[in-house]
């Protein structure tokens, strides 16, 4: 009969501790949704506080793009006065447009009581920034070589030029890099960096060009009838410049002739290198021709044997002299 009455009393007390335990529980789910409750109303209550603010942040950033798209259309507009390329103005427009939007979103978030935000977005594009700096050093160095390209413009599309080793014609200029195409038909990329560090040598830019030819006359020869026929043959050529006369200087004595160079200028404007190549054939041809109408000679390389022990002896004599001493 105890024993009974000792069971019940233990199986009374389990079911009052579970009862306190789901209790707990309750009262542990109570408290969170209350806390919950209690944050959110926090939150709403500081959104219905900063609602003006979010108002005037949003109309301010309206505000801002327009004035940014306003900018961007006065800068392009300003500088389509210049002689500026088109790539740099649509880059600085670009540049001023993103500026006004960048200062209106800050204004924004200042509305908003967000400036420590601003601060931490203003550190993380500086390391961003730098990183990328590092990263992409070539590619911004070519594009910041290209930029000064547009500004100094060196050459234009459709100049000869020769750059690093390679004498082309120019087909494109962009940001980063130029295209050349050569007189073989081969397109040669050269970035800008590399145009603006190393020499570079412009065959377009003054429109003319002169054209020397070297030659060699016989120590027989009038020099000065030389000239006078010389220059005669290369003035009545179509490709000389009537502004600039040729002329013909003596440049030293030769082993076999006296040497000289015939010069004249072609008229380089809107022309090419097969224009200049043509223009130095027809030179070629024509001086020749002067001086085979005008018994001139150019001389072929002359060896002369001296077979004597002193010099000035012929081969003869001396086959001569060894034959009697035998």
């Amino acid at each position: 009969m105890g024993l009974s009455i000792d069971i019940q009393s233990n199986g009374a007390d389990a079911g009052v501790k579970m009862s306190a335990a789901a209790a707990g529980k309750i009262d542990s789910a109570k408290d969170a949704a209350s806390l919950l409750l209690g944050k959110l109303q926090e939150w709403l209550t500081e959104l219905i506080a900063l609602l003006p603010n979010l108002v005037a942040a949003v109309l301010i950033l309206l505000l801002f793009m327009v004035l940014a798209r306003v900018a961007s259309q006065l800068v392009a507009r300003g500088l389509s006065r210049t002689t500026m390329p088109d790539t740099i103005r649509k880059l600085l427009s670009r540049i001023a447009s993103v500026v006004v939007l960048a200062i209106g979103t800050f204004f924004a978030l200042g509305l908003l009581h967000l400036d420590k935000t601003v601060t931490s977005l203003l550190a993380g594009a500086g390391v961003v920034g730098l990183a990328l700096a590092f990263a992409f050093q070539d590619m911004a160095a070519n594009f910041m070589a290209g930029i000064y390209m547009s500004l100094k413009r060196p050459f234009e599309i459709g100049h000869l030029i020769e750059t690093n080793d390679v004498l082309a014609t120019v087909k494109e200029i962009d940001m980063r890099s130029t295209v050349l195409r050569t007189a073989q038909g081969q397109i040669v990329r050269v970035p800008n960096k590399d145009i603006v560090e190393s020499k570079l040598v412009n065959y377009s830019l003054s429109g003319e060009r002169r054209v020397d030819l070297e030659v060699g006359v016989s120590y027989g020869e009038d020099l000065e009838r030389v000239r006078k026929v010389a220059v005669a043959a290369v003035k009545a050529l179509d490709d000389c410049d009537p502004k600039s006369d040729p002329d013909l200087i003596y440049t030293g004595f030769g082993d076999s002739s006296i040497n000289c160079t015939i010069r004249f200028w072609v008229n380089y404007e809107g022309k090419g290198q097969a224009d200049y190549l043509g223009a130095r054939d027809a030179a070629i041809v024509a001086v020749k021709k002067a001086f085979d109408a005008e018994d001139i000679s150019i001389p072929f390389p002359i060896r002369t044997l001296d077979f004597a022990i002193k010099g000035g002896g012929a081969l003869r004599g001396e086959l001569r002299g060894g034959s009697d001493a035998s």
